[in-house]
């Protein structure tokens, strides 16, 4: 369990992405003596709504600054005790018609957070990853451990790959108390509905096409967001400095699966399932192993996906107002409205 009463402050970065908002709010719930620096560039899917109501909070303060700004990211990780670097560009479909953004913030972003972190000695670092940089499973293979060789497929997963790599480095040259998670795909509140649940949610609700790519047979592990917010905290605070740390779901689906779970508890159709054409280097299935974890750190997940997929469909049912504001673009209104004249 953490140590409630401790005093910690703690920088997010990313704080107002999907995660990261919902860390934010767990943070701010569960653990009242800390305090929490959010460092957001607050690039499409960067969303302050997803926060607000935090803005007058002691225990939070945002600032607005890009991972590969040296100057801003130490002045806002000034008197911090830890790191958690949650910041990157994430989406598989961007990286293949541009892989530039992910090289420049997921790697460069990275060894800027890192620099900073060594030269104001930062107690501990967080490097928060993917399950996508171990590549595709075959159907009957044992599900990813920490010790699985690294092959990513997309330009998402290599510059994750590549940040996960020079975090190492950083531990072992110059031993800097670094920490990496990796996780399984995540569910929630809060998400950008460009991602697979939110999408599907948002289109089915309007009674537009489900787009599935190739036969929908690709199988992932899904974690609610709260249970992976939890493992971060637990490794954050007693992973042991240089190791990594699987998280998942404990919940293998296949992708038309779970859109076939969803259109029910919406109460839709299948017929609005549409097949696409299947994406370039479609990792066939993730799954991980998050024994190491449990035994070290004592953290399991504790959503099934039943109560977790209810929640979900409820939160964005009850919330068509952030999901409309997302999908317009006008939730960026929101930076200047609150913090523009700052």
């Amino acid at each position: 369990m953490l140590n409630v009463t401790e005093r910690k402050k703690v920088m997010i970065t990313g704080g107002a992405g999907f995660i990261g908002s919902n860390l934010i709010r767990l943070i701010i719930e569960e653990l009242p003596n800390w305090e929490i620096v959010n460092f957001d560039a607050l690039t499409y899917a960067g969303n302050l709504t997803s926060l607000a109501g935090l803005e007058e909070n002691p225990q939070y303060r945002f600032v607005k600054g890009d991972v590969t700004d040296s100057k801003a990211v130490l002045d806002a990780m000034q008197g911090c005790w830890g790191v958690m670097h949650l910041a990157a560009e994430s989406h598989v479909d961007r990286s293949i018609l541009d892989a530039s953004p992910f090289l420049k913030t997921n790697i460069i972003g990275t060894q800027v957070m890192l620099d900073a972190a060594r030269s104001l000695g930062i107690q501990r670092f967080l490097q928060v990853s993917t399950d996508e940089v171990y590549g595709s499973l075959q159907p009957d293979a044992h599900p990813f451990t920490e010790d699985h060789h690294l092959k990513p497929n997309s330009p998402y997963a290599a510059s994750k790959a590549s940040a996960d790599l020079l975090v190492r480095s950083y531990y072992k040259t110059y031993g800097l108390p670094v920490v990496i998670s990796r996780c399984s795909n995540n569910y929630g509140p809060y998400q950008f509905p460009e991602k697979l649940i939110p999408l599907l949610i948002s289109n089915a609700l309007n009674d537009k096409p489900i787009p599935v790519y190739g036969d929908g047979m690709q199988v992932r592990d899904w974690i609610y967001v709260d249970d992976h917010n939890r493992g971060l905290l637990e490794v954050l605070e007693k992973g042991k400095p240089g190791e990594i740390y699987n998280l998942g779901g404990k919940h293998e689906l296949p992708n038309l699966m779970l859109i076939k779970h969803l259109l029910d508890l919406l109460g839709k159709s299948e017929s609005l399932i549409t097949f696409v054409k299947d994406r370039p280097g479609h990792d066939r299935r993730y799954a991980m192993d998050w024994s190491k974890t449990e035994r070290e750190l004592g953290w399991c997940p504790k959503f099934d996906f039943e109560e977790g997929s209810r929640r979900t469909v409820d939160w964005y049912m009850n919330n068509t107002k952030w999901v409309n504001q997302v999908t317009s673009g006008s939730y960026r209104d929101y930076y200047e409205l609150q913090y523009g004249a700052r």
